[in-house]
């Protein structure tokens, strides 16, 4: 497949997002019209790492000028690390050289872009590296208020599955505990529940001390339920983002060795049903309060990742991607792309490493910023204001049977 042409290579890694044809259709359509060869690497850098050259595929106009519509990837994508072994590093560096990839262009999130940046560092200057911004997640270091890609359009189908929940949380008279994608930052789950109104939001990033006891948790989401019990109403749903299972004292949840990793050592979250074992205990706290809710755990996770994407992230993508192929053309490498204020804005790879940790930076959810202080008024949480008012103590007492002072103490370090 080596050429005299310069040929540009597109792979994806990390888990589906929806956006990613259309990063792959605009990279490849700018890539030709500026004289590249464009070849798609399949399963991101599983079949690289093992210095495999079968695995890919040429790309022209005509296969990818309509992809962007759909979900998922043309191209697949995969968790594979090629970072653990220097070795890996060496082939997959040797399999692009062999296939006469000068160019690559790659798409993921906080990991793959790690690996991206160890990639253009071993090749030594034989290989331009950009990378593409995309987790539904919506947690990679980009500047405050520009999301990632993919980030919109999950948002988008969360908010309609979980509306269609409320409806029947209140037809049933019933809660649910809906858990969303999230490992790390909590902002699908905070995006998803103040765009729809849900009852409570729980996300990691409100929780300061680490680990977390679980009795801390569940406390969060009983003191919900008796507050909106006190209101009347019997329904509920809470948003909850997976990630606060990585948080959780692994003493409450019987250890967490059994528990798989994946290639880049984090928790197999699908391996942990966060929302069964919160529904568990949060069932068994409203028992020994004398209070009968039924509870419902549902997972929105897998759904949103391989949705169409919505117009917003299509034409976001389509510039991502055009801005990669033109970075390259421009003899660029090294950096992640991003939009910032409707300008391309090339983010050097060297300044998205945490100097702590020696990943790159993972952007967490400001607690104390507006946004997410105005999420926090609308919902349902025992506060500070609660505990000081001696009337909604006493109801909120009186309808689990504790006295003010019990019910005080039981409850303290939730607000």
């Amino acid at each position: 497949m080596v050429s005299e042409r310069t040929i540009m290579g597109i792979l994806v890694g990390g888990g589906p997002a929806p956006g990613i044809n259309s990063v792959i259709g605009a990279a490849t359509i700018r890539g030709i019209l500026g004289g590249y060869d464009v070849v798609g690497v399949l399963d991101g850098f599983k079949w690289l790492m093992e210095g495999g050259t079968g695995q890919v595929r040429p790309l022209s106009i005509e296969d990818v000028s309509r992809i962007h519509f759909r979900g998922g990837s043309y191209l697949g994508t995969s968790r594979a690390n090629p970072t653990k072994q220097a070795e890996h590093l060496d082939n997959v560096v040797s399999a692009l050289s062999r296939l006469g990839v000068t160019r690559l262009v790659t798409i993921g999130g906080d990991d793959t872009a790690f690996s991206a940046m160890k990639l253009e560092e071993r090749a030594a200057g034989r290989i331009q590296v950009v990378h593409v911004p995309k987790t539904i997640d919506n947690d990679l270091d980009l500047p405050y208020g520009i999301p990632t890609f993919g980030f919109q359009t999950a948002r988008h189908v969360g908010v309609d599955l979980v509306k269609n929940l409320m409806v029947d949380a209140r037809t049933t008279t019933r809660w649910y505990l809906v858990v969303t994608m999230g490992r790390k930052a909590g902002h699908l789950a905070l995006g998803i529940g103040k765009a729809v109104g849900a009852t409570l939001t729980v996300i990691p990033e409100e929780f300061q001390d680490r680990p977390v006891r679980l009795q801390r948790v569940v406390d969060v989401i009983v003191g919900s339920i008796i507050k909106r019990m006190e209101q009347g109403r019997s329904d509920g749903v809470a948003v909850l983002a997976e990630g606060l299972i990585e948080i959780l004292d692994p003493r409450d949840l019987g250890g967490l060795e059994h528990i798989e990793r994946d290639a880049h050592g984090h928790l197999r979250l699908s391996e942990i049903d966060v929302g069964d074992v919160l529904r568990r205990e949060v069932n068994k706290q409203l028992t020994m309060l004398g209070l009968s809710v039924p509870i419902v755990a549902k997972n929105v996770g897998y759904e949103l990742r391989c949705a169409d994407p919505i117009p917003y992230d299509i034409e976001y993508t389509r510039d991502l991607g055009y801005c990669a192929a033109q970075y390259l053309l421009d003899g660029g490498t090294s950096a992640m792309v991003s939009i910032q204020n409707g300008r391309f804005t090339p983010i050097p790879f060297e300044s998205m490493v945490d100097a702590a940790t020696g990943r790159t930076k993972v952007r967490m959810v400001e607690i104390d910023s507006p946004s997410c202080q105005i999420a926090r008024q609308y919902m349902i949480r025992l506060t500070g204001n609660d505990m000081n008012d001696p009337v909604a103590l006493g109801r909120y007492a009186a309808l689990t049977g504790l006295s003010v002072e019990a019910f005080q103490q039981r409850f303290a370090s939730v607000v």
